[in-house]
């Protein structure tokens, strides 16, 4: 079996500098890195994992914690994009990943630190966590380095990664009130969601520069799933029938919305319009296509797994990263 010392002969090189090539390091010449990792191809090269941690005192190894992840997630896709940018970024480099889900009743069980060290970890991406869930204290103010996904949080070893939530609800108010609409209502998320607080605000703030109210009936909270958005739509338009455009705080609420509304006899959106958030795989081939606003949640996993590698190899700062949101107009609004 190769070693490094057999890497190093053939390439011409000190056993130092293919061991810092191998693991990373940045000050490594390019090419002589490529070169180091052609040979080490060549010669069938597998590093042992085990004794390199002892050594470095480091796995290598970053884990992707999931908070409440359900067969419900399934439908808007949004966790497989966030590990797909996660895994397509430590694919280059040295970091192997692992997922690991949790939910509240599993944190009251075991600390988050406990979690991690059993995993093995250097550092952790964290997804779903609830603004009342046992964890994120200790992830703010705990030694492992994280970053956060959709939860805007900084500590002295926890960054995060998001899009403007705030701006991309305003962005949804402002178009509604272009569109002639003055009686609208909002499905949003739970309370305990982040981005139900950011895009509620955003969407009753730039409602008010309109002039335009959003009383508090007209504003029904959901659980991001489909059948919470069909249930929230009925309710509020029961109790509002004057409404004429809703947004909803998710494309599966949404979508959910629209079905009920329709089953009822409702014409979208010609009765009644319907805007999103997310642009969800789904929200496209609905009938008719949702308008929404459309996350990068590929760029979230590739961003959240950006910083925490910059991190753990070059002791970076915990930062944020915004990443970009789009309005994307379909056909489930229009002018009244």
């Amino acid at each position: 079996m190769a070693t490094i010392k057999d890497i190093a002969k053939k390439a011409g090189v000190s056993i130092t500098t293919v061991s810092r090539a191998l693991n990373g390091y940045s000050d490594v010449n390019e090419d002589t890195r490529k070169k180091i990792v052609e040979t080490a191809k060549l010669l069938n090269y597998s590093p042992n994992t085990i004794a390199r941690s002892l050594v470095m005192k480091k796995s290598k190894t970053i884990g992707l914690l999931v908070s409440g992840f359900i067969r419900e997630n399934a439908k808007d896709n949004f966790t497989i994009e966030v590990m797909t940018g996660v895994n397509d970024y430590a694919s280059q480099t040295a970091y192997d990943i692992v997922l690991f889900t949790t939910n509240s009743s599993k944190q009251r069980e075991k600390t988050y630190t406990q979690l991690c060290k059993e995993r093995k970890v250097d550092g952790v991406i964290i997804q779903g966590i609830r603004t009342d869930d046992p964890y994120l204290e200790e992830v703010i103010e705990g030694e492992i380095p994280c970053v956060l996904v959709d939860i805007p949080k900084i500590g002295r070893h926890a960054g995060f990664v998001s899009t403007d939530n705030y701006a991309g609800a305003w962005e949804v108010g402002d178009y509604l009130a272009g569109l002639g609409h003055t009686s609208i209502g909002m499905i949003n998320g739970h309370e305990f969601a982040f981005v139900s607080q950011e895009r509620l605000k955003g969407f009753k703030d730039s409602l008010s520069k309109k002039q335009i109210e959003l009383p508090e009936d007209r504003i029904i909270s959901g659980d991001f799933t489909e059948e919470s958005g069909r249930n929230a739509a009925l309710k509020l338009i029961e109790s509002n029938p004057s409404v004429t455009a809703i947004f909803c705080a998710s494309d599966l609420m949404a979508i959910g919305a629209m079905t009920a509304l329709k089953s009822k006899g409702f014409r979208i959106p010609e009765d009644i319009s319907i805007v999103g958030y997310d642009n969800i795989l789904l929200s496209r081939y609905v009938q008719p296509g949702l308008t929404t606003i459309s996350q990068d949640t590929y760029g979230l996993g590739y961003e959240a797994a950006k910083l925490l590698i910059d991190m753990l190899d070059h002791e970076g700062e915990p930062r944020k990263t915004i990443v970009k949101h789009e309005l994307m107009e379909r056909d489930s609004s229009a002018k009244l």
